[in-house]
């Protein structure tokens, strides 16, 4: 039985959650592809990680242990996930669509005759081969793509495109594998690695439920209403294009088509106008709802409900009654 590779992204020797929903995606098409589930883990830590990832499908970790894995910069994966697919021969790699991993899958895909398809929100076999559906061209149109047959289909997958759903499956088998590194891929070697200064908040890519501002905030104070909402909800808290350029929240909030892609089960927009940069990077939420004084904002257009009114009026009569309701 052929293999369907599925490249966990880890931290502290515990999957993220995107690599729990790459397994639930997994899952939907391996048995129409004749193939197993197979995690793949770079570096250290696969060990205490089995359990949870037999739990969620996987059958197996292809696991290379190596410091090589996170002390240069992107050759080396590429190199063991090469060496890896030599070996294996898979029906397909799955991979969280983030950006270094895009870059690691795109040099792949070189190296192996693969083709790339990223930003995927669904998953599907055809003929035998693993079709994804992406949207394209800001949202405006649903794609359904494949690889040039005979291509390794190379599929990234969007956050919370998938459900985490454990199956109770055993530990997977952790399978070590070592790897030939060639002296160029240690050419450019990770000298500092700065960790960056964190709340007690979700990441807004692994986020259920993001708040997000825009230039309708009018002023850096404005986030702080959405972070007492944020955490009143257990959400994550994102910014506009125009609200980061502006320097009130940190650029790494930034949702749109020049920042980060978000695929929330409900995404709340305050003071956000919509514009097609800024949709383009939210748009897949399940469930959107805006607040917005200008009854004409773009954002009106994607909304599942709409609030037309002074946000400042708006958010502190809903963090009020959310307040109440857990009295």
């Amino acid at each position: 039985m052929s293999e369907l590779l599925i490249l966990i992204d880890h931290s502290d020797g515990q999957p993220r959650k995107i690599s729990l929903q790459l397994l639930s995606a997994a899952r939907a098409v391996a048995s129409e592809l004749g193939a197993e589930i197979s995690a793949v883990w770079l570096g250290a830590g696969a060990d205490g990680a089995a359990a949870t990832l037999g739990a969620h499908g996987a059958s197996r970790v292809h696991h290379w242990d190596s410091a090589d894995a996170k002390g240069f910069v992107t050759v080396p994966q590429v190199e063991a996930l090469e060496q890896l697919v030599g070996a294996t021969s898979p029906a397909g790699l799955i991979f969280a669509s983030s950006n270094h991993v895009k870059d690691v899958a795109a040099r792949l895909a070189v190296r192996v005759g693969g083709g790339v398809i990223t930003d995927a929100t669904g998953l599907a076999v055809d003929g035998g081969v693993l079709v994804a559906t992406k949207e394209v061209f800001g949202g405006d149109v649903i794609t359904t793509s494949r690889v040039a047959d005979g291509s390794l289909p190379i599929v990234g997958i969007a956050p919370n495109a998938f459900p985490v759903e454990e199956v109770g499956g055993a530990a997977a088998t952790v399978v070590p594998f070592s790897v030939a590194i060639s002296d160029a891929a240690r050419s450019a070697p990770v000298v500092e690695v700065v960790q960056q200064a964190s709340v007690d908040r979700p990441d807004i890519a692994e986020a259920a439920i993001v708040v997000s501002g825009g230039r309708g905030l009018g002023d850096a104070s404005g986030f702080e209403l959405l972070e007492r909402l944020a955490d009143l909800l257990g959400a994550g808290v994102g910014a506009s294009r125009a609200a980061t350029d502006a320097g009130w929240y940190p650029h790494r909030y930034q949702i749109g088509q020049t920042g980060r892609t978000i695929s929330p089960t409900l995404y709340l927009g305050t003071g956000v106008s919509g514009a097609i940069q800024h949709r383009a990077g939210m748009q897949t939420s399940q469930y959107v709802v805006a607040v917005n004084k200008d009854p004409e904002a773009p954002i009106f257009q994607i909304a599942d409900f709409g609030v037309v009114g002074d946000l400042h009026q708006v958010v502190p009569q809903l963090i009020a009654a959310i307040e109440a309701r857990r009295a």
